[in-house]
């Protein structure tokens, strides 16, 4: 009924299918061969880049296909950090790049590098003067995403590219999600994206170094891609990547106005139809399909199934949906609830009827969860003195808040309730419990088992 997931992955663009149908049969040879069929698969993968490279708004020399929209990112930052070795070590990364990004600094820095985390605001959006202040004479690389994938907050690129600009250092901008709607804007120097989030094939990505870029292809040395993507190019895949992004860009101004009304709308009911409710991200400087919210005293994991079972299919940065058991790092830099997260992105061509019947079944659903999870705090609560004692203990998001949320009003005003927790989502979610519910958040204390949280009752 509706898969609102596309900035996980797209669904494959009508057009996409049918380039690579046509290429399969036409672009099978190796393009670096001189017969026929050599010739014919190179003119294919030479339309292609030439393609793509209007598509960023860059020389055609400029951009390689690699085989992900990661690799792209790796590459690019290794690439870009080993040709400027002799300025520094230092690399500047935001605090809700995608993880591809932050793996790629954590091991820099385990080899021996330097990174700085730019810190965001509660839309999740960075500051030109905070990256201005984390510049060092030592920087080799800055990396900022054009927009980002859990809660569609745009950022600032071309400010922040300006300002790398002047000081000499490159900035690298993963526009994953944002490419299908249009050319990143600013003076940037390196650039990666991927093809399945705009409707394309999976395994391709680009990668896009300008030149005057100082830049040092890392591992072995191959002759493809201008030595910069190793392997026989996936010829066929390529062709209906730049197919569909050439496609989606036609469609992307007119697509944009209805999407971004459709998500508006979401953000506009859904405090009213759900109680308890936080829609997260920038309320206007966003792409047009994204909208997150978080739904408090809800488990991730069990919302999304109860979605799924109503013929929608979302995705959450709720730890309770994570292996990790760890909140999203997006939500936990911007300081925002983590626990019932649902992200809805919107596809090209997803029906308002679709959007309506989601906004019917979402109320029920969150019922139906919280009702499961409503079980009784008793014997958990104690007291110490003056305070309020909740053991939480072994208990996994939504049940902290939930315990607090009940005993808040056993306290009188101005008296203390300490929650003692173990998992990692209480530190967000307790905090912003307190800020959605107008509760003070004293703090965090070591306890003998887990961590105490402290909240104070203003009312």
């Amino acid at each position: 009924m509706g898969y609102f997931d596309a900035a996980s992955s797209a669904p494959l663009h009508p057009v996409a299918r049918q380039a690579l149908q046509a290429s399969l049969d036409e672009g099978w040879a190796d393009p670096a061969r001189l017969y026929r069929e050599g010739r014919r698969a190179r003119m294919l993968l030479d339309a292609a880049r030439e393609a793509a490279a209007e598509a960023v708004g860059c020389r055609t020399d400029e951009l390689v296909f690699t085989s992900s929209g990661t690799k792209a990112v790796h590459t690019g930052i290794a690439g870009a950090l080993a040709g400027r070795r002799r300025v520094g070590r230092h690399l500047i990364v935001s605090a809700v790049e995608h993880s591809c990004v932050l793996h790629a600094a954590d091991t820099h820095e385990a080899d021996g590098g330097t990174v700085t985390q730019v810190a965001v605001d509660r839309a999740g959006a960075v500051t030109v003067e905070a990256y201005g202040r984390a510049l060092r004479d030592d920087t080799a690389l800055a990396c900022l995403q054009s927009a980002n994938h859990e809660v569609g907050t745009e950022q600032p690129v071309a400010e922040v590219a300006g300002v790398c600009r002047e000081a000499g250092v490159p900035l690298l901008v993963d526009a994953a999600q944002s490419l299908g709607w249009g050319r990143v804007a600013g003076d940037w120097s390196l650039l990666t994206a991927s093809a399945h989030k705009w409707g394309g094939p999976s395994g391709v990505g680009l990668l896009v170094v300008r030149k005057g870029v100082r830049f040092a292809a890392q591992g072995p040395a191959d002759e493809r891609e201008s030595g910069r993507a190793a392997g026989f190019e996936n010829i066929p895949a390529i062709v209906a990547a730049a197919a569909s992004l050439r496609a989606v860009r036609a469609e992307a101004a007119q697509e944009a106005v209805r999407l971004r009304e459709l998500t508006e709308r979401i953000r506009a009911r859904v405090p009213g139809l759900v109680p308890d409710v936080e829609v997260v991200g920038d309320p206007v400087r966003r792409l047009p399909g994204v909208v997150t919210f978080s739904c408090l005293y809800v488990d991730g994991e069990t919302l999304l199934h109860e979605l799924d079972r109503a013929g929608f299919s979302v995705s959450s940065g709720s730890s309770c949906t994570s292996s990790t058991l760890t909140p999203s790092h997006v939500l936990k830099a911007m300081g925002v609830l983590s626990e019932g997260n649902v992200r809805v992105s919107l596809p090209f061509g997803t029906a308002a009827e679709d959007v309506e019947r989601f906004l019917e079944v979402l109320p029920e659903a969150v019922a139906g969860v919280r009702e499961k999870l409503g079980a009784p705090v008793g014997e958990a609560v104690v007291r110490e003195e003056d305070v309020l004692v909740v053991d939480s203990l072994g208990k996994r998001c939504p049940i902290p808040v939930i315990e607090l949320a009940k005993v808040i009003g056993e306290v009188p005003v101005g008296g203390l309730v300490r929650v003692l927790s173990d998992d990692e989502a209480a530190r967000l979610d307790i905090p912003a419990w307190c800020e959605m519910r107008g509760q003070e958040y004293v703090g965090e204390e070591p306890a003998e088992q887990g961590t105490a949280y402290l909240v104070r009752r203003i009312g």
